[in-house]
């Protein structure tokens, strides 16, 4: 059985590969599985946008005759004193080709001033699975900690570098990977997804 993942983020494929790397299938990137569709992401949730990502993919997909289960995500930062934002438009934020370095800065510099309890931040995934026989199935997970007061740290991507987990001291870009997998938003929402699709292949 195919997995398409619905990205062409390198970052994303490395981790879904690592998670997902236990289960029968042979993961595929949108390139990998030779589909190209851009995809109008005007969801107003993070699973919505998930959903439209996925099906339209699962389309391309069965247009090609290719038997395959579709997974997209959509993820991103949540900040509370930014009323949410960057949110639904996190790989958006300042423009899609800005560097997470202006970003992260942009963050860091609007949040001058406040204080540490109300720095309060979640990175948020949820990922939406189109099964081949139309079957469909998602998942919603959270990753929470604080904005930091500066960027550290050489693992992750993103907005990795400036969210700061209290309990463990450290700066997520400052995880090893394999922690961070079994920690993260996308970490746990996958793992989720893996029990899900585990069952409905078994049923199939």
């Amino acid at each position: 059985m195919k997995l398409i993942f619905a990205t062409g983020n390198m970052g994303k494929m490395r981790e879904i590969r690592e998670i997902m790397a236990d289960v029968n299938v042979e993961v595929l990137s949108m390139k990998e599985a030779g589909i190209y569709t851009d995809v109008v992401e005007d969801g107003t949730t993070f699973l919505e946008n998930a959903y439209l990502k996925a099906e339209a993919v699962a389309g391309k997909a069965k247009e090609a005759g290719m038997e395959a289960i579709v997974l997209a995500d959509d993820s991103g930062l949540v900040v509370d004193a930014l009323n949410g934002e960057p949110g639904i438009y996190s790989a958006r934020y300042m423009g899609e080709d800005t560097p997470y370095s202006i970003k992260n800065a942009n963050i860091i510099q609007r949040m001058e001033g406040v204080e540490d309890e109300k720095r309060s931040a979640r990175f948020v995934c949820a990922i939406a699975a189109v099964l081949p026989d139309g079957r469909r199935l998602d998942s919603v997970k959270t990753y929470e900690g604080r904005i930091g007061y500066e960027e550290k740290g050489e693992h992750g991507f993103g907005y990795d570098p400036i969210f700061y987990l209290p309990d463990r001291g450290c700066y997520s870009a400052e995880l090893d990977p394999d922690e961070k997998n079994r920690i993260s938003h996308r970490g746990k929402a996958l793992e989720d997804m893996k029990h899900k699709l585990r069952s409905a292949i078994e049923e199939q």
